[in-house]
């Protein structure tokens, strides 16, 4: 995103609260969401002083969540230089020297969602995505904006996994990846593998950070991001290590 647009205050801003919802990560909890005003569109500077501050996006929305009494969901981050691969993260990049990479626009295309599609209906088919639908993936992971990437990677010129990406000032965004399930293809672990292609990919572009999201101490399916070291999480304004 560009950084020659002036700036509007983040305090000049409208946001709105959703109604308290069934938690999506932790069982038995209710989860209220912070979000930009729709019809705030997210230009460049806004996006990426949101972003500091813990704000993610999805399709035209920037959140946050913003529970009572509950500040599990922390953002958290990669300082990619400081980035030190650990044995599995090596030997999952060298079982992969084949695969070959492509960054395109973030638009919709037939073969990615019937990659999508199928992943949801394996993976995830007891989560607030399924059933997939044609609408819901456009609504979720295209958008006609510059910052917006998917990150397509090939295995001998099949379509295996896709990752969707924003390009920021200060680093890269992931979004969400998504890839082939398939028994044979299981140790290749395309979602290690999208996260450290997205960390090559900050340190050719000389951006300082990959922001993975958030992470729940307590929720099993978020604990692959603790295995990046060094991982900074966001406490309050400032970001700080995290201490394992």
């Amino acid at each position: 995103m560009s950084s020659n647009a002036p700036r509007r205050p983040v305090r000049d801003l409208r946001f709105f609260l959703t109604v308290p919802h069934a938690c999506s990560y932790l069982p038995g909890k209710e989860a209220t969401t912070l979000f930009l005003d729709p019809q705030e569109s997210p230009v460049p500077g806004v996006y990426d002083s949101l972003s500091l501050l813990g704000f993610r996006r999805s399709g035209r929305h920037l959140y946050r969540p913003h529970c009572e009494g509950c500040n599990a969901c922390r953002s958290v981050r990669i300082p990619v230089n400081d980035f030190r691969a650990n044995r599995t993260q090596r030997k999952v990049w060298r079982r992969n020297a084949d695969i070959k990479t492509r960054v395109i626009p973030a638009r919709f295309d037939a073969a990615h969602y019937a990659l999508y599609a199928d992943y949801i209906r394996q993976r995830h088919a007891d989560g607030d995505m399924f059933p997939p639908s044609r609408d819901q993936y456009r609504t979720f992971l295209t958008l006609e904006e510059p910052y917006a990437h998917l990150l397509e990677m090939y295995l001998e010129g099949e379509l295996v996994a896709v990752a969707a990406f924003d390009q920021l000032e200060h680093g890269l965004s992931a979004i969400y990846t998504f890839f082939k399930v398939d028994e044979a293809l299981e140790r290749r672990s395309f979602g290690t593998l999208a996260i450290l292609k997205l960390i090559e990919l900050c340190q050719e572009k000389r951006l300082s950070h990959l922001y993975l999201g958030y992470w729940i101490e307590e929720c099993r399916k978020m604990r692959y991001k603790q295995a990046f070291s060094p991982i900074e999480l966001l406490d309050g304004r400032h970001w700080r290590p995290l201490m394992r």
